[in-house]
């Protein structure tokens, strides 16, 4: 990267390089392909076969999810080394966004090598993009402009904006009309993204150029330079703070999976006799963003003018606390939903907790990307935004392993009963016919140490019309035991019984058989038990709200040590193009 290079008489708009505006759109753009496949990929993994999904346990797509952000952020170390060391932050963005677009594109075939080849392509492509437009963003500044953290939290807003679109636009095409619809239009926005970059390569002539081709010999030099003191006592205050980071992004995105899941089917979404589609609460935290960004800017903006503490530590610590409280509110969604059978929450639960979620991110993030800006040496600029959308992608890959504990291992079953001992149960006589999937609500206890399930609609025994899957009799035996032991262990009594939602599917290919049209075979499932999943839940919200509130607590404890490893690099700001200040969306900071 060049030396920050913003001059008083460039082109600029609303008091900020053109520049800025430039790569707000790009990253619009880029984050509206990036949150919208985000918000179907959980959803698409774990929907049935026949509803064109992957089939997949809820579970195995957390764990998926989890390893995909992960790389997805972790491929930013070697996006950053290529660009310090090979061709350049404006470069590197450029054939990210090209990668981006065949990624996206091709995750709209309909195929398994499309989906996988797909997911690589955004891995690679975002790890080009990503660290290396935000490290073009603070070279639009000189050190010391008040303007930098403004000109962060405009292209924050720019990011949030494309989120917001996405999760409405793509996450409603991808639910209602198909999938891979959804996939696809990610892929046009990603698109647009790219024409923009281009065309507004002449606002960035002074940015992200590779440093070994400069013409100035003192920039070529910085990359020889070993680090001073200073700069060492730095890269220690980075590198602890990306800790606090992965915690906090461990928690910050349940959003794309447990609570996607979870707004999928323990959140009531019915307004005034409408359902809202899930995928739609993912626009939550970007409207609020682009609601609140401002707010929460001057707030933070009023106590550094009264000579208060407003370092980026102590933001970050603040921020993770109040994220953590989101999930307090969480506790309570669960409470509510296990308190009635096949029970709900309210809307407010979850909208509440994205507000709390997008206050604390506003405290901890935008400011973060010019943290790092502030305090890594020239040299490794790229390679230390790198690392803190690694540790970003270390805490998607916490939030997967997290998400993968809330959920209980479903019990296989196989549909063993004739179409016609299916009558009186919940229409799923007719369901056979058409060999569609069907379910059926049931209580279950033990009786006689015998497992007992009666319809939820009627009492009827429905114990008749399944067994339990496995290659041999110890398999099923064993799927049985766990079950008895779960029933047991939640004290489930005919009085008292436990509660579980038996899912049945015809296998795919035997479906395409018209000899085996509507003759109920070939029928899988799968249940859990109510109670178990709720108490799964509940303890994983409690526990993101104590990990949460305790890490921000640590990084509040800590603060002045590690202000003074800092050394002053965020004491120095103000003193330049202050006459240059217009209208801002974080006015103040």
């Amino acid at each position: 990267m060049s030396e920050p290079h913003a001059m008083q008489s460039e082109k600029t708009i609303l008091g900020h390089p053109a520049g800025l505006f430039v790569l707000f759109f790009t990253e619009m753009w880029e984050r509206f392909s990036y949150y919208g496949m985000r918000a179907l990929l959980v959803l698409y993994i774990s929907s049935t076969v026949g509803d064109g999904g992957l089939g997949w346990t809820k579970a195995s797509a957390l764990e998926l999810y989890g390893w995909y952000t992960m790389l997805v952020y972790v491929m930013s170390i070697p996006g950053g080394i290529v660009a310090d060391r090979l061709l350049g932050q404006k470069k590197s963005v450029l054939y990210g966004a090209i990668i981006l677009v065949a990624g996206h594109g091709i995750l709209a075939i309909e195929q398994m090598w499309a989906f996988y080849t797909g997911l690589a392509l955004i891995i690679f492509g975002v790890g080009m993009l990503k660290p290396n437009i935000s490290t073009m963003v603070g070279g639009l500044y000189k050190k010391g402009d008040i303007r930098r953290d403004k000109g962060f939290t405009i292209f924050y807003i720019g990011i949030n904006i494309g989120a917001f679109l996405s999760a409405l636009i793509v996450g409603y095409i991808g639910q209602t009309y198909g999938w891979h619809y959804g996939f696809g239009l990610a892929g046009v926005g990603m698109l647009l993204g790219l024409v923009v970059y281009i065309r507004g390569q002449k606002y960035l002539e002074t940015v992200g150029n590779f440093l070994g081709k400069s013409d100035n010999e003192e920039e070529r030099e910085l990359l020889k330079k070993p680090l001073t003191k200073i700069e060492k006592d730095r890269m220690i205050v980075l590198s602890l703070s990306f800790l606090i980071i992965i915690v906090f992004w461990g928690a910050f995105e349940q959003a794309g999976g447990l609570l996607n899941i979870y707004a999928d089917e323990k959140i009531n979404r019915t307004i005034l006799g409408w359902e809202m589609p899930s995928t739609w609460f993912q626009s939550f935290n970007a409207a609020f963003i682009i609601i609140f960004g401002a707010g929460v800017a001057w707030f933070w903006a009023q106590r550094k003018l009264k000579g208060k503490e407003t370092s980026t530590l102590l933001k970050m610590g603040i921020g993770t606390i109040i994220m953590g409280l989101g999930f307090l509110l969480m506790v309570g969604a669960s409470k509510e939903a296990g308190a009635t059978e096949f029970g709900t929450a309210s809307f407010w639960w979850l909208t509440g907790a994205y507000l709390l979620h997008t206050i604390g991110e506003l405290c901890a993030s935008p400011t973060a990307l010019s943290f790092i800006t502030k305090l890594a040496p020239v040299k490794y600029a790229s390679i230390m935004m790198g690392v803190y959308f690694a540790a970003t992608g270390f805490g998607n890959k916490l939030a997967g392993t997290i998400g993968e504990a809330s959920q209980s291992e479903p019990v296989k079953i196989e549909f063993v009963a004739e179409k016609d001992d299916l009558k009186d149960f919940n229409r799923a006589d007719t369901l056979v016919a058409k060999d569609e999937a069907f379910a059926i609500k049931a209580k279950i206890y033990l009786e006689n140490d015998s497992l007992v399930a009666l319809s939820y609609k009627d009492g009827k025994d429905v114990s008749g019309i399944f067994d339990f899957s496995g290659e041999n009799e110890g398999e099923k035996r064993k799927s049985l035991g766990r079950v008895k032991a779960l029933l047991k262990e939640n004290k489930a009594t005919a009085d008292k019984p436990c509660h579980a939602n038996f899912k049945f599917e015809k296998d795919v290919e035997a479906a395409k058989i018209k000899a085996n049209k509507g003759d109920g075979k070939k029928y899988a499932g799968a249940f859990i038990i109510e109670e178990v999943q709720n108490d799964k839940e509940y303890k994983i919200f409690l526990f993101i709200f104590i990990l949460t509130g305790v890490f921000g607590l640590i990084v509040i404890m800590l603060l002045k040590p590690l202000k003074r490893l800092t050394h002053g690099a965020e004491d120095n700001e103000g003193t330049i193009n202050e006459e240059a200040e217009g209208f801002e969306l974080a006015d103040g900071e």
